[in-house]
């Protein structure tokens, strides 16, 4: 990759002069680097990024991703692993830095400046579904680590993820496969000229079984129409997206009942398990440049929806039932402008953004599916106020928030630069609490804020290399239902996280880009996941995570590609444990890596090889009872028929390894007996117990794609 020269600003100027505000996101976007040659599939960020973390890759290098399921696409973010341990159209399980993120909590997902993390879910805070998105539409991911920039908002510790889709594709484009385990999938898109400007729509039909012996039979489909005017500077598009799913759920087995012959490798402990899930979005971008500066003016509205029903203790009346029914509205402004006289060059940000949640929902207790007697009361279902149903608690939650930040980036010499930025976030929390199986009043208007600081520092470059220093606080929200508990000791709305680092990133080997990054993050109360119930809650415990990431992306030759990514982290509670357990944080990830060989521009052929592992975990806080690791080997083959036609074949799991996808401990369980009844009960005076969800076996897909 090289950068032209530029007539007036230096790339780091133009890229924020032509920055973009996204809600809980971030103020820049990498799509708006014009002045920068892409050469491979990976942006060089050398004289540009804040750190050492940061990084944005092209559609090119997603495309050459090889993906079981859409969430793997994020994958390419160094150091995060993508797994999951029930249905497919469930939202994955996240690991990254030394967090078991659990649905989503601590690791900010936007679309296109839409949020995907869900506050106060009822399956667990800041669950991010990533089914809706297609691939083929993403024009770029830009990731970043650390809560180092003021942009970033809620979840943002960790780390964030921002996808962007593309306004316009060049050529009509068909994509049909086919596979095992009852895999297909049909995706057309395509963006005419329109009026004066594109008219981008995509439709996306899939179903896949998996090897499960009751199929998940997943049932996908997935639209989208935008149309835009203008360019990234100066625009506008206007979006709708539609999205549904419906699915049987495969969730982990007991490791124990697995070895003793009693259930299958693909086997369920309750085939009643599943859920349907959809996604429906309206939002609107503009965008400004003039000699100033930039603006840029959003705003969105979200209906999502989820009924599931899940066991994660076996017995026939433990079914229990999550139904989340929520409308996410935003609005985000920010500008950005020259500010002369300070440094040799130096831009201000100001930003705006305000989102509200109208959320129902409920929690009840099932078997297959079908609501068991009253527990202490019954009630009408919120979401369908006719329908009698024996409840545990059903809440009517109304969560807004206004984020305020402000950054400043100075180039104060040709080798030193800052970003120094401040952020303020006030929430507020009113829960309906309408009805408890303990009788407890739940209602409540509760308000919150904190104030985030924010410094990076840049020194360089010299010889191709930038060396890095970050601090600052960010945080995250807790579950309303938490917050305005009415029984027991109240949840802070907002927990304070704190982190600092150091990195260096380089690219004095022609072709070669490495970065390394050190770091150091605490949280104010740690939020951990509770195996037995499959829900997730605040441990009201201090947590420091300390380690590394060391990545490279190597563009050997024209025609090979290497990325090579290593990561290590130790996750530690500081307080003492309140039941005598250690003060390891359970499922908290430690050694990952990521090794791939990419083969392109070689004829008709190109293909590559990726080799994924996870290492293993502590599932419980005394460390007595540890996961093993996970590697699996995956890759394709490709042959270009003509200019616009491809035929691909991919292989998952070549090795036909038989590892965990995902292991957790629990305390108790109903296990099986000869005859396969769940009748056998486990108790905690011999546990913790290992259950698992197995990777799946080896499997191939044939897939077409064709431009027209």
């Amino acid at each position: 990759m090289k950068h032209r020269a530029l007539p007036k600003l230096t790339l780091l100027s133009q890229f924020f002069l032509t920055a973009f505000a996204l809600p809980c996101a971030q103020a820049d976007d990498i799509r708006v680097l014009p002045e920068v040659e892409v050469v491979g599939s990976r942006y060089s960020l050398l004289g540009v990024a804040d750190s050492a973390n940061e990084g944005a890759v092209g559609q090119a290098q997603i495309d050459n991703r090889v993906v079981a399921r859409t969430g793997e696409v994020l994958e390419v973010v160094p150091g995060l692993i993508v797994s999951q341990h029930s249905g497919e159209g469930k939202a994955n399980q996240y690991f990254l830095r030394g967090f078991n993120l659990d649905h989503g909590l601590d690791f900010k997902l936007s679309l296109d400046g839409m949020p995907i993390n869900q506050r106060s879910h009822a399956h667990g805070q800041g669950w991010a579904d990533l089914n809706p998105i297609i691939p083929e539409l993403i024009s770029s991911v830009h990731y970043r680590k650390g809560p180092y920039y003021a942009a970033e908002g809620d979840f943002a510790n960790a780390g964030s993820a921002n996808i962007f889709y593309s306004d316009k594709i060049d050529k009509g484009l068909a994509s049909f496969g086919i596979g095992q385990n009852g895999y297909y999938r049909t995706l057309l898109a395509d963006a005419p000229k329109f009026h004066d400007g594109n008219l981008l729509y995509a439709l996306e039909l899939s179903h896949y079984n998996g090897p499960w012996d009751t199929p998940d039979n997943y049932r996908k489909y997935n639209g989208l129409l935008r149309y835009s005017e203008g360019t990234s500077a100066n625009g506008f598009n206007l979006t709708a997206m539609a999205y549904s799913g419906k699915w049987n759920s495969t969730d982990q087995i007991p490791f124990n009942d697995y070895k003793q012959g009693l259930i299958s490798r693909w086997g369920s402990m309750d085939t009643s398990s599943g859920a349907n899930a959809s996604r429906y979005s309206l939002s609107g971008e503009w965008r400004q440049a003039d000699a100033g500066g930039t603006w840029l003016a959003q705003a969105y509205v979200i209906q999502n929806f989820l009924d599931l029903y899940s066991n994660f203790e076996y017995a026939p009346t433990s079914q229990f039932n999550q139904r989340d029914s929520r409308v996410t509205s935003g609005l985000n402004v920010a500008r950005s402008w020259d500010v002369k006289g300070l440094g040799k060059e130096a831009t201000n940000t100001l930003g705006i953004q305000i989102q509200n949640d109208n959320i129902h929902n409920a929690l009840g207790s099932t078997t297959a599916r079908v609501q068991n007697g009253a527990l202490n009361t019954q009630c009408s279902d919120p979401l369908n106020p006719n329908r009698q149903i024996a409840q545990c608690r059903t809440d009517h939650i109304n969560q807004s928030s206004i984020g305020l930040y402000a950054e400043n980036h100075v180039h104060w010499n040709d080798w030193f630069r800052t970003v120094a930025g401040l952020r303020g976030d006030y929430f507020r929390f009113n829960n309906l609490g309408l009805t408890s199986s303990t009788g407890v009043n739940n209602t409540a208007n509760i308000s919150d804020f904190i104030a985030s600081p924010k410094l990076n520092v840049v020194f360089g470059p010299w010889a191709s290399t930038e060396y890095y220093y970050s601090i600052g606080s960010g945080y995250h929200s807790n579950d309303a239902r938490g917050v305005t508990s009415g029984t027991g000791t109240r949840a802070d709305g907002l927990v304070k996280t704190f982190g600092q680092e150091v990195g260096v990133r380089t690219e004095v080997i022609n072709g070669l880009q490495t970065t390394l990054a050190l770091f150091q993050l605490d949280s104010a109360s740690e939020i951990v996941y509770i195996g037995d119930s499959g829900l997730t809650e605040d441990s009201g415990r201090r947590s420091r995570r300390t380690g590394f990431e060391f990545n490279n992306y190597f563009k050997a030759t024209k025609w090979l590609t290497i990325d090579a990514d290593f990561a290590y982290a130790k996750a530690r509670f500081r307080d003492p444990s309140t039941n005598g357990g250690g003060n390891f944080i359970e499922g908290a990830v430690e050694g990952v890596a990521s090794v791939s060989a990419i083969v392109d521009n070689q004829g008709p052929y190109s293909g590559s090889l990726q080799l994924r592992y996870f290492g293993p975990r502590p599932l419980t806080e005394d460390n007595a009872l540890r996961s093993n690791s996970t590697a699996t080997v995956n890759g394709k083959l490709g042959y270009r028929v003509n200019k616009d036609t491809k035929i691909e074949l991919v292989g998952f799991n070549l090795l036909n390894s038989e590892h965990s996808a995902i292991d957790y401990a629990v305390d108790t369980y109903t296990g099986r007996d000869a005859n396969g009844n769940n009748t056998v009960a486990h108790t905690k005076l011999n546990g913790p117990y290992q259950v698992f969800h197995p990777i799946e076996p080896r499997s191939f897909r044939i897939i077409l794609v064709t431009r027209y």
